[in-house]
């Protein structure tokens, strides 16, 4: 059982379990009953994504200065007590279940997945590794 952090809309993989989509808006141009097809997600999660505004921040983000800003600022909203009541809810699922988190980003190292990624397994979450 874990945790595992994906790339929304890409092929899921074999055991990957519920995944869940840790993003602002659903997928465009795709139906909502369309949503599990595609690969996109099973279940809706927006409150562990960031912010609008820090979306806007993480996507202007040109220097690592400004990409450490971003982070700063998301793991700031994931401090929440909802939010941490969530991360360690899906930590604790990690261990009893398979799932899976992610993001439409390409590039994980520049996606708040990546944060994610860390947070679930401060939390206590077994991750899978990248």
């Amino acid at each position: 059982m874990a945790v595992r952090i994906v790339r929304l809309g890409e092929p899921r993989t074999e055991g990957e379990g519920l995944r869940i989509g840790t993003v602002r808006r659903p997928p465009r141009g795709v139906p909502k009953e369309e949503f599990a097809a595609r690969d996109f997600y099973d279940t809706w999660l927006p409150e562990l994504s960031p912010s609008q505004e820090l979306v806007s921040q993480a996507m202007a983000a040109q220097t690592d200065k400004e990409w450490q800003a971003f982070m700063r600022a998301y793991r700031k909203e994931m401090g929440t007590p909802a939010a941490r009541h969530l991360l360690e809810l899906l930590a604790a699922l990690s261990h009893r279940t398979d799932i899976a988190v992610g993001c439409y980003c390409e590039d994980e190292n520049r996606c708040h997945r990546s944060v994610l990624r860390e947070l679930l397994a401060e939390h206590g979450a077994d991750v899978t590794p990248v």
